[in-house]
């Protein structure tokens, strides 16, 4: 358990749990039919549960299915604020990149069973402009976060900006080579060398912070 945080209680645990049966459901369907030809109805009867429930846990139907986003901002606001004293967030977050992708994590980027959620998101308009909104969620969370706890940086959102573009960038490299059929394991060593030297040239200009 991560320091600061505790343990969530048994009603805190049911709400996890129902989420994520909804996400579950919601992507499953959406994976086999399309996201823009599945409603929020047909979700909620395939999880048994109310229209007005889904709608409490996701505002809007695209976070049914781009539901990593708010863990996204927690992760790497969280890496940023707990770092080592003698770390830079430049470093923790790089680090916290490099922990994603050998974990599999899905924000990590790197997996064969990835690109099945990615033809998804490029299928759909309303998926690819909710994707966008996301990325500047996460960018806007990280310059607070930039600006509160690592005053040495001469720009917070500049900062956040160049640091969420490079990831990006590593990202969507790695997912189209993945989507174009090549595996998890010929592109996982490049994706590590270009987040790292991404993560290296930011620190080398705006130093550690």
């Amino acid at each position: 358990m991560e320091q600061g945080k505790t343990e969530p209680n048994l009603r805190e645990r049911k709400k996890q749990a129902t989420r994520q049966r909804i996400s579950d459901v919601a992507t499953g369907l959406f994976v086999e039919r399309g996201f823009d030809e599945v409603t929020v109805a047909e979700v909620a009867r395939a999880a048994d549960v109310s229209a007005m429930t889904v709608f409490n846990y996701f505002p809007r139907k695209e976070d049914l299915f781009l539901d990593r986003i708010p863990q996204a901002v927690d992760m790497f606001t969280e890496a940023v604020r707990q770092r080592d004293p003698a770390q830079g967030p430049l470093a923790a977050l790089r680090a916290l990149a490099l922990q994603l992708l050998d974990q599999r994590h899905p924000l990590g980027g790197v997996d064969d069973d990835f690109p099945y959620f990615w033809r998804v998101v490029v299928d759909s308009p309303a998926l690819r402009a909710r994707a966008r909104e996301g990325v500047e969620e996460v960018e806007e969370a990280l310059a607070r976060t930039f600006a509160e706890t690592a005053p040495d940086l001469p720009d917070p959102h500049l900062v956040a900006a160049l640091a969420v573009a490079a990831y990006r960038s590593a990202y969507v490299t790695t997912a189209r080579r993945l989507l174009a059929g090549e595996r998890a394991a010929a592109v996982m060593d490049e994706h590590r060398a270009r987040m790292t030297a991404a993560f290296d040239a930011l620190e080398g200009v705006f130093g550690a912070g």
